[in-house]
């Protein structure tokens, strides 16, 4: 405590022409700022209130999140929020995409026959969200990889989402409107497409391995 968000590695205007940069600029500094300063606000307001027994104050995110059940909606959603895009910015960059190599790559061929195949079921996965959400590809606690969606700011970690879609994320994709509208407008499947270009795969990889 406080948490912060995530610093990012590139300018604002560094993964055009796929992600504008308008849109970078409000979702890091409005969106994910307000996630984050209202996480920290209800958690000071839980450990000052002495009606509450509380050591929220001394976990990290992942070990909030894996609680998550217990807690309320708006640790919930903020938690989810504050995480979901540290990950996200994260797993971008102007030198990204092409195709993952090594360990990953081998991981994804057993998992999906094949990276086109993976990247089918992935982006379907963000096309029928409904509503605002996210596409993940998870590893799960078999060490298999595994591709779901959540709504709303929920994520593979939390354990109160359905037992299918837990894992550990290792990749994500934002589809709350907010993320592409000034650029692709309703055209959330253009949006998918062009996010690939800029996929790290070797940040990904980092975290599957």
């Amino acid at each position: 405590m406080p948490f912060e968000i995530s610093r990012l590695d590139y300018d604002y205007n560094a993964l055009e022409p796929y992600i504008d940069a308008q849109t970078m600029e409000i979702h890091y500094t409005k969106h994910h700022q307000g996630y984050t300063d209202k996480l920290n606000t209800a958690i000071q307001k839980m450990v000052d209130d002495p009606k509450i027994e509380t050591d929220i104050d001394t976990k990290t995110i992942e070990q909030i999140l894996e609680n998550i059940s217990s807690e309320v909606a708006i640790i919930r959603n903020n938690a989810g929020g504050f995480y979901n895009h540290n990950l996200f910015w994260n797993v971008m960059s102007p030198d990204g995409g092409g195709e993952p190599t090594g360990e990953l790559a081998s991981a994804i061929e057993k998992s999906f026959k094949g990276f086109e195949q993976f990247k089918t079921i992935f982006s379907e996965a963000a096309k029928t969200r409904f509503g605002s959400g996210w596409a993940w590809l998870v590893k799960k606690s078999d060490g298999t990889l595994a591709v779901t969606s959540t709504p709303n700011q929920d994520n593979p970690l939390m354990d109160a989402v359905p037992a299918d879609e837990q894992g550990t994320p290792i990749l994500c994709l934002d589809v709350w409107e907010h993320a592409y509208y000034l650029k692709y407008q309703n055209k959330r499947p253009d949006y998918i497409e062009n996010w690939w270009n800029i996929v790290d795969w070797e940040e990904v990889s980092k975290k599957y391995e």
